[in-house]
C-alpha cells in the first residue's frame, strides 16, 4: 500500500472537532479520577490500610499500584467484545459511568480505623474497578479518533487524548498535593471526580460511531443481505474472519510494557528513595512528582507538533537511544546522588525520554483488523500492564533490597531490548506500506511533505 493524497487530511470537520473535544475531555476526568488514588497513595494507605515496617510498606505501595491493573486483562475482553461488536461510541460512555461511579464509593467509604481490613478490601476493588474502565476509556477514545481522522492530522489528533490523560494526572497530583500540604478533607477531591465523571458520561451520548467501525458493520450487514447468511456464517465471512498477525500483536505487547515499568520507578521507587533517603513527607514526595509530571506534559505537547511534521517511529528510536543510555547509567546515578534535586534530574530525564506507543499509537492500531482491533489492542494493552506492573513493583523491591541499585537492570534492559524488537518490527510494516521511506530515514524529511 502507498501513500497517496486520498490517505492524507489537513484539516478538521466540525464533527471531529467536537468528538476530540468531547474524547479529550472525557479522558481527562477518567485519568483524573484514576490518578487520584495513585498520587495520594502515601496518605490513603494510612487510612484504609494498617502500619507496618519500612519494607513491607514498600510491598503495600507497589500493591496499590498493582492493584489498578491486575484485573484489566478481563476488562480488556469484555470492553473489547463491547467496542468491536457494539460500537467505540458505547463504550466510552460505559467506561466513564463506571469512573464515576467507583469515585462515588471512594468518597463515601469508611476507613480502616472504622471497620477494619474490610475498608482495604473496598478500597482495592473499587481501585480495580477504576482501571478496567480507564483502560477501556484510553483505547476507546484513542481508537474512535484514529478511525475518524486521516494521516498526518491522525498522528496529533489521537495524541491529543494522551495529553489529556497526562493532564489528568498531572491535575490529580496538584489535588493530592494541596489535600495532603493543607490538610484538606481528601473525600471532597473525590466528589468532584465523581460529579464531573457523571457529566462527561451524559456529553458523550452525543458522539457518533467512528466511519471505519460503522463502515465495516454496513460490509457486513450487506453480505448478510445479498447471500441471506445466518449469524454463524456470516462470521466466517473474510470482514469478520480477517486473521491478525500474531507478531504484530507481540511486537504491540512488547512496546506497551515500558511504559508500566517506567512509571513506577519514576514514580514510586524514587518516591521511596526520597521517603527513605531524604526523609520525605507525604506532600514533598507530591510536589516533586509534580514537577516531574509537567516535565512530562511538556515533552508530550511537544511530541504531539513534531509528530505533524515527522513521522512518529523515528521520533521513538530517537528516544528509544537516549532512554537505553539513561538506563545503563541509572545504577550509577541512584549510588551518587546526593540531594532531592538530583533525583529529580532523573527522574524528569526519564519521563521525558522514555520511549512508549506515543505518538505513534495511531500506527499500531491501524495493523489489527477494524472488527478485531479494539479487542486485541485493548487486551495488549492491558497484560503488559498487569505483568509489567506485577514484575516492576514487586521487582524491585526484592532486587533491590538484595542486589543494590544495579538490580534495576535485571528489570529494566529486558523490557529496553523488547521494546526495540517490537518498533523494528512496526517500522517494517510502514515501510512495507509506503510510509516510511528511505529518503526520510536518511535526510528527515518531513511526513506531510511524503504525502503531499
Amino acid at each position: 500500500m502507498k501513500t497517496s493524497k486520498a490517505d492524507t487530511q489537513r484539516s478538521l470537520t466540525r464533527e471531529q472537532k467536537e468528538a476530540v473535544g468531547l474524547l479529550s475531555i472525557g479522558t481527562f476526568l477518567e485519568y483524573f479520577d484514576l490518578m487520584l488514588y495513585v498520587h495520594m497513595a502515601v496518605l490513603l494507605n494510612e487510612i484504609f490500610f494498617p502500619k507496618y515496617d519500612p519494607f513491607t510498606n514498600s510491598l503495600l505501595s507497589a500493591f496499590a499500584f498493582c492493584s489498578t491493573y491486575l484485573l484489566r486483562p478481563f476488562g480488556a475482553l469484555l470492553f473489547g467484545y463491547i467496542g468491536d461488536n457494539i460500537g467505540r461510541k458505547h463504550t466510552v460512555i460505559i467506561t466513564t459511568f463506571l469512573m464515576a461511579m467507583s469515585c462515588l464509593l471512594m468518597a463515601n467509604l469508611p476507613t480502616y480505623a472504622e471497620i477494619g481490613i474490610t475498608a482495604s478490601w473496598l478500597v482495592t476493588l473499587c481501585r480495580i474497578t477504576q482501571g478496567m474502565a480507564a483502560m477501556g476509556e484510553g483505547v476507546g477514545a484513542e481508537l474512535y479518533l484514529i478511525e475518524s481522522v486521516q494521516r498526518p492530522l491522525r498522528f496529533p489528533v489521537s495524541a491529543v487524548v494522551v495529553i489529556s490523560a497526562t493532564l489528568g494526572t498531572t491535575i490529580a497530583l496538584a489535588v493530592a498535593s494541596i489535600v495532603t500540604s493543607y490538610q484538606f478533607n481528601w473525600r471532597g477531591a473525590f466528589w468532584i471526580g465523581a460529579i464531573v465523571a457523571f457529566i462527561g458520561t451524559f456529553a458523550r451520548t452525543t458522539l457518533r460511531e467512528t466511519p471505519d467501525f460503522a463502515d465495516a458493520k454496513k460490509r457486513l450487514l450487506q453480505v448478510a443481505q445479498n447471500s441471506n447468511l445466518s449469524s454463524i456464517d456470516l462470521q466466517k465471512s473474510i470482514i469478520w474472519s480477517e486473521a491478525v498477525n500474531y507478531k504484530t500483536a507481540v511486537s504491540l505487547f512488547l512496546i506497551q510494557c515500558m511504559w508500566p515499568m517506567a512509571v513506577y520507578f519514576i514514580y514510586f521507587h524514587c518516591g521511596n528513595i526520597m521517603k527513605n533517603t531524604f526523609d520525605f513527607a507525604p506532600d514533598q514526595i507530591m510536589s516533586q512528582n509534580f514537577f516531574v509530571a509537567m516535565g512530562q506534559l511538556v515533552s508530550y505537547v511537544l511530541l504531539t507538533f513534531l509528530s505533524y511534521k515527522i513521522h512518529p517511529l523515528f521520533i521513538l528510536k530517537v528516544k528509544l537511544v537516549i532512554f537505553t543510555f539513561i538506563v545503563l547509567a541509572c545504577p550509577w546515578i541512584i549510588n551518587n546522588i546526593s540531594t532531592s534535586f538530583d533525583l529529580l534530574l532523573l527522574q524528569l530525564s526519564m519521563i521525558i525520554f522514555v520511549p512508549t506507543d506515543f505518538p505513534c499509537a495511531s500506527i499500531f492500531a491501524t495493523y489489527f483488523p477494524v472488527l478485531k482491533r479494539f479487542t486485541y489492542t485493548c487486551f495488549i494493552y492491558a497484560l503488559s500492564r498487569a505483568l509489567l506492573s506485577v514484575i516492576t513493583s514487586f521487582g524491585l523491591v526484592y532486587v533491590v533490597n538484595y542486589c543494590g541499585n544495579i538490580g534495576v537492570l535485571v528489570i529494566m534492559l529486558p523490557v529496553v531490548v523488547g521494546y526495540g524488537f517490537g518498533l523494528l518490527h512496526f517500522q517494517k510494516l510502514e515501510e512495507g506500506s509506503g510510509y516510511y521511506s528511505s529518503l526520510q530515514k536518511k535526510n528527515f524529511v518531513v511526513y506531510n511533505k511524503i504525502v503531499a
